[in-house]
């Protein structure tokens, strides 16, 4: 890291030095890393630093290495420093607070708050009911905050898998079904008259727990505009097995509107009237996604099999 950018982290936290504790993790397909820094002469003691290098990159995981892969890579980090810039603050969903955002050239800097020092510091590979609870929550605080509010700067609509986003993935999807199928789910979900803010990738990696049973909420490239249901279905299907996708499907749904209703009051029940039946659209929707991405991946199943077929037959 350039001295500019080390002047930036002294500037935003008021620290007299810092000092590279901790490399968190890589960016996906090489676009830069996640590290945490410790402070000397700063109220904090530590704070974490975003640093993306936009230069194009040819090492994707999966062997998906086009421009149009690059392209959506640089329109996710600008999102994200919009987001920063000009949303974040209106979340009532506990996030990381933003210090301070500079570019220079083709890279950026995203200074945050340490989640960890403010008592988010567990990480969850698997969770309980009450840990699936308080992430519906997380998720129904995060929709009611940026209900009909329009994604100015943000991604049209949201999330990585979106179609317009993916057409070699569509491309490759041998289900054939599915693939012609696949722009009516598309425009299913986004006919629906409530929007809201989507996370984009709301899986269980991206949130960090409290002792104390909380939760905040990480990574924010792919918000934009859209139905809430597809966070929903995305974040359920990274912390469940497929019987337990079926068999808590009502008590999910459930419990999700009911925080909704709690931050939104009597319009939540219009919303749900709307967007319950979407469940398994936007489950259907990542499905396709999945299956022409990585053929082989642990996610698709029989529950997912089937309700896409049942999402299709309903079009």
């Amino acid at each position: 890291m350039n001295d500019y950018f080390k002047s930036i982290i002294l500037e935003s936290t008021g620290a007299t030095s810092l000092l590279q504790k901790e490399r968190i993790q890589e960016l996906w397909s090489g676009y830069g890393e996640i590290m945490r820094f410790g402070l000397k002469g700063a109220e904090m003691e530590n704070v974490i630093v975003k640093h993306v290098q936009l230069q194009n990159k040819n090492d994707h995981p999966r062997g998906w290495n086009t421009d149009i892969g690059h392209q959506r890579k640089l329109k996710s980090y600008e999102v994200e420093t919009t987001w920063y810039e000009n949303f974040s603050a209106r979340s009532i969903a506990r996030l990381p607070h933003c210090l301070n955002i500079a570019k220079q050239g083709d890279e950026v800097l995203i200074v945050m708050e340490d989640l960890d020092e403010a008592g988010f510091d567990l990480r969850k590979s698997y969770v309980s009911w009450d840990e699936i609870t308080e992430c519906l929550k997380w998720l129904a605080q995060f929709h009611a905050s940026f209900m009909d509010v329009e994604p100015t700067g943000l991604w049209e609509t949201g999330t990585y898998w979106h179609l317009d986003t993916r057409p070699q993935e569509l491309e490759a999807l041998s289900d054939h079904n599915l693939k012609i199928a696949a722009p009516l789910i598309d425009q299913k979900l986004n006919a629906c008259n409530y929007k809201t803010f989507v996370h984009g990738d709301a899986k269980l990696a991206n949130f960090c727990f409290s002792k104390d049973g909380k939760v905040a909420g990480v990574d924010f490239q792919y918000v934009g505009g859209g139905c809430g249901m597809k966070d929903v279905a995305y974040f359920i299907g990274s912390c469940l097995n497929e019987d337990d996708c079926e068999r808590l499907e009502d008590q999910i749904l459930d419990t999700y509107f009911g925080f909704l209703n709690q931050e939104l009051g009597s319009k939540a029940h219009e919303i749900e009237t709307e967007w319950a039946p979407l469940y398994r659209v936007a489950w259907a929707d990542f499905h396709r996604f999945l299956k022409g991405w990585s053929p082989g991946h642990w996610k698709i199943n029989s529950y997912s099999e089937r309700i896409t077929k049942e999402v299709i037959n309903q079009l």
